[in-house]
This record gives structure tokens, C-alpha cells and sequence, in this order.
């Protein structure tokens, strides 16, 4: 798969990121050519690029709030530039707290200002690293990342992290679910959403959020740690086993990268 001539997608790294490798691994098996961007970059570079990737980790090491100095980093007023003229720009974990702490989504109201976060786990507050599953819950043509996938898509990943949970005020939350922000949610392996499904006490059991415009999406699992087959936790690995082509065979998370790359074609 390739993506149109000229399509170049930016992997964004702020010191604490460490999740990019597999992120580009994930991104050029998608058919998404990826190129790695350190935040000392120049304007004009990051300029150049026609989409962006925020992977996850400990940008400045989560200080104030997951993501919130990262949010001001000079690199991130290209980030805004493009999202504002259409560029498509992906958050995962870190990434995601990061695109929220900016304003980019939800992006209710055209305002530059945080009006949801993600925030400390519940119960207790903890870190968990813990397998689940997201479905995606609105028409995929309303992002753009996701507007390949079929409807309501299922896909495993990995969340990992202390600070997954969203949290907004009620007015707010009610705003961003009659306008269609709400892109993925927790579910189980058969895309059902129950409070065993969610690992984090995210309100409204949400795992992705979408801005007004449909171009920034904010998700908060990896699926980029279950992207081939050998990552999976269900019969379709030991259904591969013996077969080296199946096994590192991609399949799973990959299909947001890939659809991913269907929008930029």
C-alpha cells in the first residue's frame, strides 16, 4: 500500500516520548511514509510534512499534568498551524493527552483552550498496563483517520498509562457527545461496553475524542502494540503458529494506520 506521491507523515518526539519506534513501525506497515522529527526540529521542517503523529510516553516527564508542558512546546505551533489548514494529526497516549491540553480537540467551540482532559485513573489514581479493546463509536466518515474503517470497528490495544481517564464538566461532555466527539469507546472483544471493559473510569467509557473538524484524533490506548499477529492475545496467534507469514502478519490495530493512510491518498 502507498499513500499519494508526496505524502509525508511527521512521528513528533519531545524528550520523554517512547513510544515512537513502534509507532513508525506501525505507521510505514500501514503504507504511511514516516519519518521520525525531534522537537528541536526548525518551523520550516515541520511545516513540511503533511500529517502528523503525537506517539506515547512521558513527554517533559508529565509534570504539572500528563501532556501539559509538551502542549506549549515550540514545535507545536506548526501542530497547529497544519491541524488548522486541514493536516491530520494523531494522538496516541501521551499523544492524545498532549493534543487535549492544546485545545486541538474536542474543539468545541473554535477555542484555543483546554475543555476536556484526560486525568488520573480511577480507582486510586494508579498506572495500569492492561489489554482492551476500542470500538469506534461514530459513522467513520466523520474523522478522517478513521473514515476507511468499516462501522463500527473493533480494534485491540494496550492502555498504558496513569492518566487515561477523560473528565469534563457535564455541560461539556453532553456538547461533546450530541456532536459526534466521542470516536472511540471501550468495549469487550465483542464491541460492547461494560464497566468491566473500561480500565480507567474514562466518563462515557471514552477511549478517542475527534475535533469539530474531523482531522485530530486524540486516542488514548496504543493500537500500535497489537498491530501484527504475533501481538494478539486471542486464538488467531495460536491459529499462526507454524506459519512465519501469518504470525508476522499485520493485522488488528494496524487497520487505523492503514486507514490512516486511505485518507491521505
Amino acid at each position: 500500500m502507498s499513500t499519494r506521491r508526496g505524502a509525508r507523515v511527521a512521528v513528533l518526539v519531545f524528550p520523554g516520548t517512547n513510544s515512537e519506534e513502534e509507532t513508525i513501525r506501525a505507521c510505514r506497515a500501514g503504507g504511511l511514509e514516516t519519518h521520525l522529527v525531534s522537537w528541536t526540529a526548525s518551523a520550516q521542517t515541520v511545516r513540511g510534512f503533511d500529517a502528523y503523529v503525537l506517539p506515547g510516553g512521558f513527554a517533559y516527564e508529565d509534570r504539572v499534568r500528563a501532556g501539559a508542558i509538551a502542549a506549549h512546546d515550540r514545535l507545536m505551533e506548526s501542530v497547529r498551524e497544519g491541524a488548522a489548514a486541514g493536516k491530520l494529526v494523531l494522538g496516541i497516549c501521551n499523544g492524545a493527552q498532549i493534543l487535549l491540553e492544546a485545545g486541538l480537540a474536542p474543539d468545541l467551540d473554535g477555542s484555543t483552550r483546554p475543555q476536556a482532559g484526560f486525568t488520573r485513573n480511577l480507582p486510586g489514581g494508579r498506572y495500569r498496563s492492561t489489554h482492551v479493546h476500542v470500538r469506534l463509536a461514530i459513522a467513520p466518515e466523520r474523522c478522517a483517520i478513521s473514515a476507511a474503517l468499516p462501522s463500527e470497528t473493533v480494534l485491540p490495544a494496550w492502555a498504558s498509562h496513569g492518566e487515561g481517564r477523560l473528565a469534563a464538566d457535564s455541560r461539556t461532555l453532553e456538547a461533546m457527545q450530541s456532536h459526534d466527539h466521542l470516536a472511540f469507546v471501550y468495549c469487550d472483544r465483542a464491541g460492547v461496553t461494560t464497566p468491566e471493559a473500561i480500565p480507567n473510569g474514562s466518563a462515557l467509557g471514552v477511549a478517542g475524542v475527534v475535533n469539530r473538524a474531523g482531522n485530530v484524533l486524540a486516542l488514548m490506548p496504543h493500537p500500535e502494540r497489537d498491530a501484527w499477529t504475533f501481538m494478539h492475545n486471542d486464538a488467531s496467534r495460536a491459529k499462526a503458529r507454524g506459519d512465519r507469514a501469518a504470525t508476522l502478519g499485520v493485522s488488528g490495530g494496524i487497520a487505523l494506520f492503514q486507514s490512516f493512510a486511505a485518507a491521505l491518498r
